[in-house]
């Protein structure tokens, strides 16, 4: 079960990575949106981009409070989108290159998160 949990981190990270962001000509992976903007010093956007790397850091790391920083690191990466989100028209969202890798991403953290609550409870029992 932990080994499948660790998969599907690693799936979600990607797919939250490659949500497509539509610029003027091409769209650009999300994760080059993050990386950039995080050195846009003296605008609003460097904070979100910086929550939501932190968000990304977060779902790797290994503590004792693995489903609350896991509900933290969803938070942070959907404020990091939902940021963006609010700049452009939703014409520009209604695209396949943007739908289907972000819900792709909330099913996959739902999922995530409930089989960490699972395992958890599973440990309890026995």
């Amino acid at each position: 079960m932990t080994i499948f949990i660790k998969y599907l981190n690693i799936f979600s990270l990607i797919t939250y990575s490659l949500i497509m962001l539509m610029g003027q000509m091409i769209p650009i992976p999300f994760i080059l949106w993050l990386s950039f903007t995080v050195f846009d010093f003296g605008n609003i956007d460097q904070l979100f981009a910086f929550l939501g790397l932190v968000g990304m850091i977060l779902n790797l790391v290994k503590c004792k409070y693995d489903i609350p920083f896991s509900l933290l690191s969803l938070a942070l990466m959907i404020i990091a989108v939902a940021s963006r989100l609010m700049y452009v028209s939703s014409e520009a969202l209604n695209y396949p290159a943007f739908t289907i890798p972000f819900f792709t991403f909330i099913i996959t953290q739902a999922l995530l998160i409930i089989l960490k609550i699972r395992t958890k409870v599973l440990k309890h029992k026995i």
